[in-house]
């Protein structure tokens, strides 16, 4: 582990030199684009034409070819059409480029080898001989090129109808399609590189739609192409620009970018991936600095061609800042709801703005109390994102699987129920977890996202809070043994998923002592809820509950004196880790909230068996403290912020935030309980409700619930996101972080009681390492310190994967999913057979 440690610092180190600077180029911001690299690499020296005017980017042409014979990226597993068109297109123009100054010849081999070998299927997408627009005006343009130059390209006989459907595509769109159109997210003359010499445009055209910087579109293909057309002295001084800040790390597809954008960018990046611990001042600092140009006045002055650049780069401000406990305005982002023009550009083309859409719902999720406007956006960006899921799009080829799969993810899983490790491991997996917006060729992908030392530490230090867990969750079920709570016949034994909740649910520091309280709290409540439920008797419940009050054991057996045991081991444990950290004794805060919350469960328990059925106020005032997560969060506040008052963190009556969230779990529990709970003679707030509105329907009762959780969900957010706020952040980050564990557990269904339904998603936290399709070389993967989880994986004779005992149930076989591939492979790569990881 001391090595992996080494290693994280060492690349904390890198990235804080090389890429967290103050003055960071935001050219870096973007990944590298062959295609547009090698047209810059096009231009001849102006005095001697025999050479490149720009060789450092025919150097990265000649020293970035895959080792398959391609320039670009392109996911053989999934074979898109957009990856597929850029890659065919970006390899035909760098073999252009080594032909044309006379280098790389065994590139040039390379690369047309490939071409007839691959061709078939980077074409095989299109339907019905009908082209992606992009596709069909790029790849014959460059298809000219390559035997303009005397290529000898030869493409399979098995193309040849699709190369005809190509070049008919093209002559159909140049004969449709104005030079410059406003119904077409990017003009035909943004592809001017790409044209035929047939298709005529004068000089004076060109010069006409130059930008004020000197480019063409912001393109450098198509700039590069308007300097060798007219020889424009600021398309050359734009293509100076650009190749002095980017030409050794290669030409992005889009330039100048935003500086505000690359900060943000990045910031985002280091949040999403769980990386905020390392990197904490830096990114206070930027969000800092962009909230004083925030509070500044910013005109909306982009063209309609640049509305996702500057509606992308809104909506990664509004979330950062919102989320950092910054005071922001919806409407910083959702103005283009009351600009008609914008918003009709979006709803033609909204394929094109999938990303900026995703980006908006994203936004909407940080939603608080009355913010119409924020509702408004919500409900345009998912009527136009799920349209795009429907398969509604007209170019299939536009939403990658990746992308695809981000969008499905954030519209089928509410954000209050995701788990940050959970969360970060995605978005380390998915190679389009970043994508910005639609570029006239493809996407535009951060190459924050591509960079290899930010990627390489989000996986090691994935891998290392992996071990970490793993060896925490050994000594949790060492505890849950030692004291007899793991062996209790009657109750529900959810140690490892009680670990895993705590452990996963909030990207706190790794803080052993604050998961392990939380984890054994979480234990001892599911117990000893489970015995007032279904074990104890009346007269053990009050014995029980009375020990508690009393901090006396005396009198007490058999299960009623396990609890209490573990119980005082667990406060006493408590007490001494808290006092050496902030030298306060909570011992007698402690044991008031732990006789609070027996005393609940015992109030719950003589209704049940009575059969009476209190108001529903009375039940919630009762069942708010019996869902016990201010058992959870109150103390382990003491711990994340040692040198807060106890007063401050702990205060009676509760804070409002303490009470919104317990309200608001005891509502997410009951609204996927009520069935079981009727069965049992248990009480429930929907059944209450039904109880106190005869006239109402199941369906309203649910519906009364859901609306009135929606609206303490805004009140709770509010509290912890925005200042002032008497609780500081760590503990108001707990409170969010239990949140989000009831409402994974109460999502839609009841996953808590499940034997099985949170078997994947433990693998993915504790045991299996991520796969990140996006790193060329990675480093391998340090051996794993400490113990194994606790599991053994076996196959019985129908094929189906067993976990290793269970201590009390009949184990459920479990099938590995069906991307895992057979079982000899997922236990090749996992060498599951070595774990252990039992759900006892």
């Amino acid at each position: 582990m001391e090595a992996q440690i080494s290693l994280i610092q060492s690349l904390v180190n890198t990235i804080k030199r090389e890429i967290l600077l103050p003055n960071m180029v935001s050219s870096s911001f973007l990944s590298p684009s062959p295609y547009n690299t090698a047209w810059l690499a096009m231009i001849p020296d102006s005095h001697r034409h025999d050479c490149p005017m720009f060789k450092g980017c025919l150097n990265w042409v000649l020293h970035n070819q895959n080792e398959e014979g391609f320039w670009g990226d392109y996911d053989y597993e999934e074979h898109e059409m957009s990856d597929g068109g850029e890659c065919l297109a970006s390899t035909l123009v760098c073999m252009a480029v080594l032909k044309k100054w006379h280098v790389g010849s065994n590139l040039i081999e390379k690369g047309l080898k490939f071409i007839h070998g691959n061709a078939e299927l980077l074409l095989s997408r299109n339907k019905r001989g009908k082209f992606p627009r992009w596709i069909a005006i790029i790849l014959p343009g460059m298809i000219d090129l390559a035997r303009a130059v005397g290529l000898d390209i030869i493409f399979p006989e098995s193309t040849e109808c699709a190369i005809v459907d190509l070049f008919r595509n093209r002559q159909q769109i140049l004969e449709r399609e104005k030079l410059v159109d406003r119904n077409q997210y990017y003009p035909l003359l943004s592809y001017l590189e790409a044209l035929p010499p047939t298709y005529k445009i004068s000089n004076e055209t060109i010069l006409k739609h130059v930008d004020g910087d000197g480019s063409l579109f912001q393109s450098p293909s198509a700039t590069a192409s308007a300097y060798l057309s007219t020889g424009h002295k600021a398309c050359l001084a734009y293509l100076q620009s650009l190749a002095s800040n980017c030409a050794s790390n290669g030409v992005p597809s889009i330039y100048l970018v935003d500086e505000e954008l690359a900060k943000l960018s990045l910031v985002y990046q280091i949040v999403r991936l769980g990386l905020t611990e390392y990197f904490d001042r830096e990114k206070d600092d930027i969000l800092a600095q962009i909230y004083r140009n925030y509070k500044q006045d910013k005109p909306i002055t982009k063209t309609i061609h640049w509305i996702a650049a500057e509606l992308y780069k809104d909506c990664l401000e509004f979330w950062l800042l919102r989320m950092h406990g910054y005071s922001v305005s919806p409407s910083s982002f959702c103005w283009f709801l009351d600009r008609e023009e914008v918003r009709d550009h979006i709803e033609k083309h909204y394929e094109y703005f999938s990303s900026v859409l995703l980006n908006v719902y994203r936004a909407s999720n940080l939603m608080l109390l009355d913010e119409q406007l924020l509702e408004r956006a919500r409900t345009f960006s998912r009527k136009l994102l799920e349209k795009i899921l429907s398969g509604e799009t007209r170019d299939e080829c536009i939403i990658s699987s990746s992308h695809r799969r981000m969008i499905e993810h954030e519209l089928g899983l509410p954000w209050m129920a995701r788990l940050d490790h959970l969360e970060h491991r995605m978005w380390l997996e998915e190679k389009d977890a970043c994508v910005l917006w639609m570029g006239k060729l493809s996407w535009h992908r951060s190459s924050l996202v591509h960079n290899q030392d930010i990627l390489q530490l989000a996986l090691q230090d994935f891998v290392l809070r992996q071990s970490t867990y793993r060896m925490e969750l050994d000594v949790v079920k060492g505890w849950s043994e030692t004291t007899g709570l793991s062996k209790m016949e009657f109750c529900r034994e959810k140690t490892t998923y009680s670990y895993f909740a705590v452990a996963t649910s909030i990207s706190l520091p790794c803080n052993s002592d604050i998961r392990e309280v939380v984890a054994k709290s979480a234990i001892i409540v599911t117990v000893a809820d489970d015995f007032f439920d279904m074990e104890g008797s009346l007269e053990d419940l009050e014995k029980l509950t009375n020990a508690v009050q009393r901090w006396d054991g005396e009198g007490l057996s058999g299960h009623a004196e396990t609890i209490f045991k573990a119980l005082v081991d667990l406060v006493t444990d408590f007490r001494v880790k808290c006092f050496k950290q902030s030298g306060k004794d909570i011992k007698k805060n402690l044991q008031d909230i732990w006789g609070e919350t027996f005393h609940s469960w015992l109030m719950e328990a003589k209704w049940s068996r009575s059969g009476g059925a209190p108001p529903m106020q009375e039940y919630l005032d009762v069942g708010m403290t019996s869902i016990a997560t201010h058992i959870l969060v109150l103390p382990s506040s003491c711990l994340a912020s040692p040198t807060t008052p106890l007063h401050q963190l702990w205060s009676s009556p509760y804070q409002p935030i303490t009470k919104l969230l317990m309200v608001i779990t005891r509502l997410l529990n009951d609204i996927q309980s009520y069935q079981k709970e009727e069965k049992q003679g248990k009480l429930n707030f929907v059944l209450l409700y039904l109880k106190e509105n005869p006239e109402a329907s199941i369906e309203d009762s649910i519906n009364f619930v859901q609306h009135l959780l929606d609206q303490l969900k805004k009140e709770l957010l509010q509290h912890v996101l925005e200042e002032p706020c008497s609780l500081p952040k760590p503990s108001r980050r707990l409170h969010l972080g239990c949140l989000k564990v009831f409402h994974m557990f109460f999502n839609s269904s009841n996953r808590y009681d499940s034997d099985m339904d949170m078997f994947h998603d433990i693998q993915k936290a504790l045991v299996v390492p991520p796969r990140v399709p996006k790193l060329k070389s990675p480093m391998p993967l340090p051996e794993q310190p400490g113990p194994k989880p606790r599991v053994s994986v076996t196959k019985d004779l129908s094929g189906q994967f067993r976990l290793g005992r269970f201590p009390r149930k009949s184990f459920v076989g479990c099938q590995m999913p069906s991307h895992s591939g057979p079982a000899n492979r997922w236990e090749k790569m996992y060498k599951l057979s070595s774990f252990k990881l039992c759900f006892a």
